[in-house]
């Protein structure tokens, strides 16, 4: 396999913001914002859907601290933690990865989505849900 975010990892090759044997964070090569970091696995994980929940724990353990410091070292006043996962969800690099992005105010731009899906679900999908984690727990 020929993972570009696996390359980076082994080559030793990004522009590292933290380094861990679970985890790292990088600069992204087009940033959208100044300081605008990378969190990901450093073992290959393709998704959340393939990802170990120790992965997702540490991950996001690494996403806190990288938003800890945009606050202090920046001065952000939020942030914005974006992630796709699976074919349909615009997922650009098949490596788990959290986008983590410094805002400020009045920073000119929105990673808010501007529209609504147009897909369908039968039924009451919260009622759905709730009953599929309910199973899950179960059994």
């Amino acid at each position: 396999m020929d993972c570009v975010f696996c390359r980076l990892i082994r080559d030793d090759t990004a522009t590292w913001i933290a380094r861990g044997l679970s985890t790292c964070a990088f600069a992204p090569l087009t940033p959208i914002a100044p300081g605008h970091t990378l969190v990901v696995p450093t073992a290959h994980v393709t998704d959340v859907f393939d990802a170990a929940p120790h992965v997702l724990a540490q991950s996001m353990a690494l996403v806190r601290r990288v938003a800890d410091a945009m606050r202090s070292a920046l001065g952000a006043e939020g942030v914005n933690i974006l992630n796709a996962s699976g074919p349909s969800s615009e997922q650009s690099v098949p490596h788990l990865h959290f986008h983590v992005i410094p805002r400020w105010g009045g920073d000119n731009f929105s990673t808010w989505p501007t529209s609504r899906s147009q897909h369908h679900v039968e039924g009451d999908p919260p009622s759905r849900l709730a009953t599929a984690l309910a199973a899950e727990r179960a059994g």
